[in-house]
């Protein structure tokens, strides 16, 4: 049988690529290829801003509350359709099907919040700034914006923009990640249906060409990307040499701290899944675990214990706890980096090479992997793995703590598990990174407030969702009026 090729959906229909060029599309726990994709073009990108940016006067002019309602059908749709997409996600991407799930909440979680636009998006006005002068100012669309979308996250990442973009009164284009764009093209058959105005909506499907197409199309007037630092950069560049508007959002070298008081018992859930969720591919994965001080031997020993007993498999299997990373040429990087860290001294506790699961042979997977004795130097220590590789670092006090965090090239996400309210605000008055657990993990914030970090994590202004992200999608023009 013929596998599916994915198409692209443009001023509300779907439509063959130009371009001959086709990539793969793997189920990462089978081994196994289950579509493929076309590598798109600056025709395909034309074809999709022409529609968009033809959309936009009739969509600007639609009042904030009718666009909104569009949104309501829309999570009621997705609702319907919740396990079915979950289930595609986890098929192509390999994430245990309750993550998948959690995704899938988030993205739809994202659509609520955006229809509180008639709220968010409203300006403000000043009587008499002078004599007889009054001045006020609107909040107006700008046009064309599209997101360049990761393969980690398939279904939530492109509903982090998307919504509040439409909402405002934007058209808009999405860019899934080639490796896995089933997900939102499930998700835009159900799009469909709702019966957007054309144009409005669009997506295209490619790799690198059709990045760089969007980055200098001139039509479109901002760009949101989440996915690796390098690229984070590159397209934060662009972006400004061509003059959009951009969110760019990049990696992570999270550290955890566990403190001498913290609930061990009530931590040790929420700190496996910091670490192991998603296979380690998320931005906010913990990479780094600190067990301050005397802590540190009885910490490493439980959640070594607790490493070892989880189930790692087929991630459509209820009972399984960490699924395959998602491709064999990102397993063959997270075994070079547990290579480098042997190479450079680590004391491996446990060991994720060479791990199989008998029913799928095939199956890109890479077992829990724990260092111990790790200096902070060190390459597993000091750069991104995206993978379930665990460095243990032993600082002996808090300043040693924030030191490390600090120190780090990244600064997405930290945590502290503490029973001390001093202890935590320092932590959080102090540490670098711009979202903060304490007691809680690696968590990631509600839509109802900004996701992003810091440093080598963030590149630009406006961070995505939260309230924020409407002065993203639009322009504040400012009215000063005088009347004879």
């Amino acid at each position: 049988m013929a596998l599916p090729l994915m198409k692209n959906f443009v001023n509300g229909e779907w439509i063959d690529s130009t371009s001959a060029v086709r990539g793969d599309v793997w189920n990462p726990a089978l081994g196994e290829k289950i579509a493929e994709v076309p590598y798109g073009n600056k025709e395909d990108v034309d074809k999709a801003v022409e529609a968009a940016k033809a959309a936009f006067p009739e969509w600007r002019a639609t009042p904030p509350l009718t666009r909104a309602r569009y949104l309501f059908r829309l999570k009621d749709a997705f609702e319907e359709n919740f396990e079915e997409i979950a289930r595609v996600l986890t098929t192509e991407q390999g994430k245990v099907i309750d993550e998948a799930r959690g995704e899938v909440r988030r993205m739809i979680e994202n659509i609520e919040h955006a229809t509180g636009v008639t709220t968010m998006m409203t300006s403000y006005a000043l009587e008499d700034i002078a004599k007889d002068i009054d001045c006020s100012g609107h909040r107006q669309p700008l046009g064309v914006f599209a997101a360049i979308v990761p393969y980690n996250f398939p279904g939530m990442v492109a509903w982090w923009f998307l919504p509040y973009a439409l909402v405002s009164g934007n058209t808009f284009i999405v860019k899934p990640s080639e490796q896995v764009p089933m997900t939102q093209t499930k998700i835009f058959e159900i799009v469909e249906e709702i019966g957007f105005p054309e144009g409005v909506v669009n997506m295209v499907h490619g790799s690198k060409d059709t990045v760089n197409a969007m980055l200098d199309h001139p039509d479109i007037k901002g760009i949101s990307f989440v996915g690796s630092t390098p690229t984070a950069k590159y397209i934060y560049q662009r972006c400004g040499e061509t003059g959009k508007r951009v969110q760019s959002l990049g990696g992570a070298k999270n550290v955890v701290t566990i403190m001498p008081d913290a609930n061990l018992d009530k931590a040790m859930p929420s700190l496996i899944t910091s670490f192991f969720g998603c296979a380690g591919q998320r931005c906010l994965s913990g990479s780094i675990l600190a067990p301050v001080g005397d802590i540190y031997e009885e910490v490493k020993g439980r959640f070594l214990e607790a490493a070892k007993n989880m189930k790692v498999g087929n991630g459509l299997d209820e009972s399984v706890a960490m699924g395959p990373v998602g491709s064999k040429a990102h397993m063959e990087k997270i075994l070079g980096f547990i290579e480098k860290g042997v190479e450079e001294g680590a004391e491996l506790l446990l060991d994720g090479r060479g791990f199989k699961v008998d029913e799928y042979p095939n199956g890109y997977f890479v077992g829990p992997t724990i260092f111990d004795n790790v200096n902070p130097d060190m390459t597993i220590c000091s750069e991104e793995i995206f993978g379930p590789v665990v460095s243990l670092v032993n600082p002996q006090n808090l300043d040693e703590v924030i030191e490390l965090i600090n120190s780090r090239q990244f600064a997405n996400a930290s945590c502290i598990y503490t029973q001390s309210g001093a202890v935590a605000r320092e932590f959080k008055y102090r540490a670098n990174p711009s979202m903060i657990g304490l007691n809680i993990g690696i968590a990631a914030p509600m839509s109802f407030f900004p996701f992003g970090g810091y440093g080598n994590s963030f590149f630009g202004d406006i961070k995505g969702h939260g309230r924020e992200i409407f002065q993203f999608y639009t322009d504040m023009k400012v009215v000063i009026e005088r009347w004879f």
